[in-house]
């Protein structure tokens, strides 16, 4: 922290400095990239001393996986407050996720799925954030195959994957796309897979 005068502010709880931090780095990994963003800029951007960062994550590698892990959690508190609003219908609750999609992506300056755009930067496959990301990309496919189950599909583990390759094609498109028009696809190729899986 700056000095003011003979006293020193004091510096910020751990915790805190550690949001400040990652929320910087978040915004700027998001917008620009992990490799166009590097140690110094974070450090300006978030206006603490480099040394902070690293007591606090160790590395810029461990820094990119916090991202991606706030991320992820974020993603499945957002999820998880669909699924407990229509426990009770499997189909209301599908469609709640594709309109949560379709709004997504017509969000403007959207980038598309964290996750999917850090996997493609990093291609060592043990890279901490690659992990984060893999377990992101098998929880997805779980899930819709869980509700593919309740929905009474055959072959839910197949649907489950499908589901989640139109939703991943949907986030990798968004950087380049229309978005009303991505969003209309999206749903349109959601029906069409449903009504392919239910004949």
């Amino acid at each position: 922290m700056k000095s003011h005068g003979s006293s020193a502010a004091p510096e910020a709880r751990p915790s805190a400095l550690r949001e400040r931090i990652l929320s910087a780095a978040s915004k700027l990994f998001y917008k620009n990239g992990v490799h166009a963003v590097g140690v110094d800029l974070v450090v300006k951007e978030s206006g603490i001393a480099k040394t902070s960062l690293y007591r606090h994550f160790g590395s810029k590698d461990s820094l990119v996986a916090a991202f991606l892990e706030e991320e992820d959690a974020d993603f499945w508190r957002q999820w998880d407050d669909i699924a407990a609003r229509y426990r009770e219908s499997p189909a209301a609750e599908l469609d709640a996720y594709v309109d949560w999609m379709a709004t997504r992506l017509r969000r403007p300056g959207y980038r598309g799925c964290p996750q999917l755009n850090v996997a493609a930067e990093l291609p060592d496959s043990k890279h901490p954030a690659r992990r984060v990301a893999r377990a992101h990309e098998e929880k997805m496919r779980e899930r819709f195959a869980s509700l593919a189950r309740r929905l009474g599909l055959r072959r839910p583990v197949e649907i489950g994957a499908q589901l989640a390759l139109i939703f991943d094609g949907a986030f990798i498109s968004a950087p380049v796309s229309d978005g009303d028009q991505l969003a209309a696809t999206f749903k349109k190729t959601v029906r069409t897979l449903l009504k392919a899986a239910a004949d």
